[in-house]
């Protein structure tokens, strides 16, 4: 019986560890050829004061015309690119119990590229004093979010914003604003201290979002109602759910 010498068996285990090393090499190449594509889309982040301040210089708030002090700034992507989403509030006054009073705001959405800002859309809006009112105005952070809700690879923002009135949260004005797909949509709701005072306007456009995008909105409508934000009229849920457009309690 031949004998084989102890430099045939290491080129062979050497061989060995070649034919495995291929292998592996084929599996990755392979797995990585065949792997679904990622998606371009990610976690918000929002930017530190340090952050705003470098990125949001004098000259680049002179060019987007933004006057109003940066509240806060979300930062998002999708397959079409990076962006940068700009609250601002124009902080009038402070209060004696330290709260800030705003009669304006805006939000500035940007896309950014090449080392430059492209406006994609903005937002404006103030009190109504004279008819409702009104002392002050604010984004509702809590409740704002960039997400895509369809799978599409595209972030769909809900921005909301309201304001507080003679009795605080019970008379102020709540404003949901949906972008999908270049279109911006609304949902328009006034609280009030008695029945016939609320009122929901809700666009018809709405009703055509992806489902998941409308029932986002419902759960932070439901969700304002927990934190004692928010009064809509009784049944709303029905009324959303037949698509209504407008939704009250008047007799």
């Amino acid at each position: 019986m031949a004998v084989r010498s102890k430099t045939a068996y290491m080129s062979i285990a050497k061989l060995e560890d070649i034919m495995r090393n291929i292998i592996c090499l084929l599996v990755v190449v392979f797995g990585y050829t065949h792997a679904p594509a990622q998606k371009t889309t990610g976690k918000t982040d929002i930017l530190s004061s340090m952050q705003v301040s470098k990125l949001f210089t004098d000259p680049v708030r002179k060019t987007l015309n933004i006057q109003f002090p940066i509240l806060r700034v979300y930062k998002y992507a999708d397959k079409t690119g990076q962006y940068y989403c700009i609250l601002t509030e124009s902080r009038d006054e402070i209060t004696t119990e330290k709260d800030t009073v705003n009669f304006k705001i805006k939000a500035v959405n940007v896309r950014f590229d090449k080392d430059s800002f492209t406006k994609t859309w903005e937002i404006n809006d103030n009190i109504l004093k004279e008819t409702n009112d009104e002392h002050s105005i604010w984004f509702w952070t809590k409740y704002i979010e960039f997400k895509d809700y369809d799978n599409d690879g595209l972030v769909d923002p809900i921005i909301i914003y309201g304001t507080s009135g003679s009795n605080g949260y019970d008379d102020g004005r709540i404003k949901f604003i949906i972008y999908y797909k270049k279109q911006k949509i609304a949902i328009r709701h006034q609280n009030g201290v008695l029945d016939f005072e609320r009122e929901t306007q809700v666009d018809k456009a709405f009703y055509n979002l992806p489902p998941l995008l409308q029932a986002a909105v419902r759960k932070q409508m439901e969700m304002m109602t927990k934190n004692n934000q928010a009064i809509f009229p009784a049944g709303w849920q029905l009324a959303m759910k037949n698509k209504k457009t407008i939704i009250n309690e008047k007799r």
